[in-house]
């Protein structure tokens, strides 16, 4: 299991962005960076901005759970509250770029954003000999799986690269069953960092690199959220449990091989649990 729930910020996010705000330019960090997010990406790209010293400029639905405000305040983020509509959302965040001059780093589509969570991947192939049969990860948006995926063709040939999805959110397995992109229709799935709809750019990349999409529905996916929670004594969120929801689910297709699965965060909002 790779923890990215113990991970900076509780989540794999801490690695996109800091990656995206490395590769800005002097000039580029000076003006600050921006972003639309009510979940870990808001939290991990205040944090990045904090390391390299930059005004981060985050824009949230004034309904955001107050745990997630705060975590943005705590790393030193600028809240802009709007309401909660993507459209709302994305006209909020184009005054505030304008205004600043900040770089919007969104929350997966984004060639650096992709890279930074693919070291996921970079770590995994030092740390595990011998390499896995097969590696999952949760896929929401994507940025995750197509970044591990990218990194493991390359350092990890011959490990399996297998996404791992809701069966109520299943976009990513539909797209990549038929070939071509699909919207994300009506999400419902107690894993709520994979309502998001899979990424144009993620979608490229995983038709390329990725093996295999499976889902899970809820009720496995909440099995596996206890089963870590009191045999592991890990506090993952019901996202991260995906992916051993899925080899719990499907017994015969991973019998006897070596299987990476990443926790990708462990956020969870103890009042909304559903148990």
């Amino acid at each position: 299991f790779k923890c990215e729930n113990l991970q900076k910020v509780g989540a794999f996010k801490a690695r996109g962005a800091h990656n995206a705000v490395l590769c800005l330019d002097e000039a580029q960090r000076a003006r600050g960076v921006a972003t639309h997010s009510s979940g870990n990406h808001a939290a991990a790209l205040a944090l990045a901005a904090s390391h390299f010293g930059v005004p981060a400029y985050i824009v949230m639905p004034d309904n955001a759970p107050a745990t997630k405000v705060a975590a943005v305040r705590a790393y030193g983020g600028d809240i802009t509250f709007c309401e909660p509509t993507q459209a709302a959302r994305e006209s909020t965040l184009e005054a505030l770029c304008a205004r600043t001059g900040a770089s919007f780093i969104p929350p997966y589509d984004h060639p650096d954003v992709i890279a930074g969570q693919g070291t996921t991947a970079l770590e995994l192939a030092g740390q595990l000999d011998p390499p896995p049969d097969c590696l999952l990860t949760p896929v929401g948006g994507g940025g995750l799986l197509a970044g591990c995926a990218v990194a493991s063709k390359a350092l990890l040939p011959h490990t399996q690269v297998i996404g791992a999805e809701p069966a109520g959110a299943d976009d990513a397995l539909r797209s990549f069953n038929s070939g071509q992109w699909q919207p994300q229709l009506a999400p419902a799935t107690v894993a709520d960092g994979l309502r998001t709809a899979l990424g144009q750019l993620n979608f490229a990349l995983i038709r390329a690199h990725v093996d295999d999409i499976l889902s899970a529905d809820d009720t496995a996916i909440i099995h596996a959220t206890r089963l870590v929670w009191t045999r592991m004594k890990l506090v993952i969120e019901p996202s991260a449990a995906v992916g051993l929801a899925v080899v719990l689910s499907h017994p015969r297709r991973f019998a006897g091989k070596r299987v990476a699965i990443v926790f990708s965060g462990g956020n969870v909002d103890l009042d909304q649990l559903p148990w």
